[in-house]
């Protein structure tokens, strides 16, 4: 239940950054990019696909996401996309209960 919640805030906020990369920056790759992966993170919220890719998906935007920050050295967007992105791994995975 709790990777589930996790993961639909998650896909809110990687689809809000999208938008927000669409409407500032005129990046439709990065709304394309964000909407593709929020598509199969919803595969995997809805138990569609295995909730392991879910965790391979987001290894995969923490990679981009810091790489991303290495490039620019700025903490908006991509620092901020950065944290979120390990949380979401993470939280899942601690002792909440």
């Amino acid at each position: 239940m709790i990777a589930e919640t996790v993961l639909w805030i998650y896909i809110v906020l990687l689809v809000a950054g999208g938008a927000t990369g669409m409407v500032k920056g005129r990046s439709k790759a990065t709304l394309a990019a964000a909407v593709a992966f929020a598509v199969g993170l919803s595969l995997c919220a809805l138990h569609v696909l295995p909730y392991r890719w879910a965790s391979g998906m987001l290894l995969a935007l923490l990679v981009v996401f810091a790489v991303q920050l290495g490039r620019t050295r700025k903490f908006m967007p991509a620092g901020l996309m950065l944290v979120l992105t390990a949380l979401a791994l993470a939280l899942p995975h601690l002792p909440f209960r």
